[in-house]
């Protein structure tokens, strides 16, 4: 009877393969039957669009209808197929124009009514449709999400009926991003906490700027109420915005996790995450039978930061390790596997013993010598070798907390500080200094016979791997940045192990 054909697509981790749906009318009793390995939800999509078209009032053709979604061995699920499903129906029955479709996409999930539900998931699709030339059609739900996907044309519809009347007599859908032009403007205005907080710590707060400068990992140690949290929690304000590639990829996870960004503020600034330390190790890598992505993926292109170290499972810390690596997680199952992105900046924080005041001056720590070791041996030496910078942060004196007027230097000043850092970085090897690899750094990275013999010295007794060595480097690097220095000398290479000195073992607190 007739055959028609609607492009729609798919998600599988933040990427958005092509899926055409294939509608068939044949004669015969009336069924409708969904093939192409989808699941639950989508079989049950024939019911709500047999009802959707019904209500519409148009007609629900009779006879045997069959529904293929292609390719046949690549997963579907969720609702999204819906309105396609629909528009296939309806084309092949001859009640829309089959041309009409040509060079369209359709996402969308049909409530009874006919009236057009959000999906999650949308900015990946939107993304590889612009990249295609096509137009998307989207519930008007999703549509302040695919407005930050600029190059792309999409359209908005509050129902199916809108949705045939654009495609059978031409009648216009309102352009999405129209519809969001209020709030999705170039706008890099962040809310993180103001570095004028934060009293004293200055060599804290110098370490803070170093790890946003150069992109790298920072560990605190100190007693409960020092100020890590504090001092974590300025991290977002200190770092520049996204590139517009960047931000777009930092969304299109937010989107497949079911959180899209309202506006373009939380567009353009760098996700901060802070997990409690009860998350398993599927929360932060991402996983589930339908794979979705976990924390450090949703920090990814900014701060995952990590409260009470010792006290998180030994399994969910050692997950991180690969992924601080290649900036990546790939998440494998039975049916399917996913990659997701995860090239995030880890800040951790830590009390130096079991009852947090170990070397306070107060002497009110009552811990053993062995039970420090045990709480600090919950966090390997693989972890704590890729993390850059290891910094104290003290107690302060009652004096110094409580007198009026002392306020620290602004985020603003050392966020001006650090975009330059960072330009001079892009300029150089186009990544940040944490993430140089081995041949950008030995060209970037040259020192002197002086700044060489203290490495050496360091090497030796602080017993530090290549690793370790190699990450000293790119944080001295990061130092002469700020320096606005062209080379690296020995005065940034002393800074840059001074955070690395400080041992996990209890004397050395």
């Amino acid at each position: 009877m007739g055959l028609a054909v609607v492009a729609s697509r798919a998600q599988l981790g933040v990427q958005a393969p092509p899926v055409a749906v294939e509608v068939h009318l044949s004669g015969g009793l009336p069924s409708t039957t969904i093939v192409g390995l989808a699941e639950t939800a989508v079989k049950e999509s024939r019911d709500r669009v047999r009802a959707a078209i019904q209500n519409a009032r148009l007609e629900f053709p009779a006879g045997r209808v069959t529904v293929n979604l292609a390719p046949a061995d690549l997963p579907k699920d969720g609702c999204r197929f819906d309105l396609a499903i629909a528009l296939g129906i309806l084309a092949a029955s001859g009640q829309i124009p089959r041309e009409r479709l040509d060079g369209h996409e359709f996402l969308g999930e049909l409530a009874l009514s006919g009236a057009l539900r959000p999906v999650q998931g949308v900015l990946p699709a939107a993304i590889r449709c612009g990249a295609e030339g096509r137009t998307l059609i989207v519930p008007g739900g999703n549509a302040g999400e695919v407005a930050l996907a600029r190059n792309t044309q999409a359209r908005a519809a509050d129902s199916l009926l809108a949705v045939c009347r654009y495609l059978r007599d031409g009648l216009g859908l309102p352009d999405a991003a129209s519809l969001e032009a209020s709030t999705v403007v170039d706008d890099s205005t962040r809310a993180a906490t103001d570095m004028a907080e934060v009293r004293g710590q200055l060599r804290a707060r110098r370490a803070l700027e170093i790890a946003a400068a150069g992109g790298h990992n920072l560990l605190m140690i100190g007693p409960p109420g020092s100020g890590k949290t504090l001092l974590a929690s300025c991290l977002p304000g200190v770092l520049p915005p996204l590139g517009e590639d960047a931000a777009l990829e930092v969304a299109a996870i937010a989107s497949v996790a079911g959180r899209p960004p309202r506006d373009a503020r939380s567009f353009r600034q760098p996700p901060y995450r802070a997990p409690h330390h009860t998350a398993s190790a599927v929360a932060l890598v991402g996983g589930g039978s339908r794979p979705r992505p976990g924390e450090i993926s949703l920090a990814h292109q900014g701060v995952l930061f990590l409260d009470e170290l010792p006290e998180w499972n030994r399994q969910a810390l050692e997950v991180l390790r690969e992924p601080l690596e290649s900036g990546r997680i790939v998440i494998s199952r039975a049916a399917r596997q996913a990659e997701f992105p995860a090239a995030f900046q880890l800040v951790a924080a830590m009390n130096p013993c079991p009852c947090g005041y170990a070397g306070d001056p107060a002497g009110r720590c009552r811990c053993s010598a062995d039970a420090i070791a045990r709480y600090r041996g919950r966090v390997s030496g693989p972890l704590l070798d890729r993390i850059d910078l290891h910094v104290e942060v003290p107690r302060l004196p009652q004096q110094e907390l409580l007198a009026p007027g002392m306020r620290g230097e602004s985020s603003q000043s050392v966020r001006d500080r650090v975009c330059a850092a960072r330009q001079r970085q892009r300029a150089r090897a186009g990544v940040a200094n944490a993430r140089l690899g081995g041949a950008d750094l030995r060209r970037d990275v040259v020192l002197d016979p002086a700044a060489t013999a203290l490495l050496e010295q360091a090497a030796e007794k602080l017993e530090l791997s290549a690793r370790a060595c190699h990450r000293l480097m790119r944080v001295a690097r990061t130092i002469a940045d700020l320096a606005g220095a062209a080379s690296v000398d020995r005065a940034h290479l002393a800074e840059a192990v001074s955070y690395r000195s400080l041992r996990m073992s209890p004397s050395r607190v």
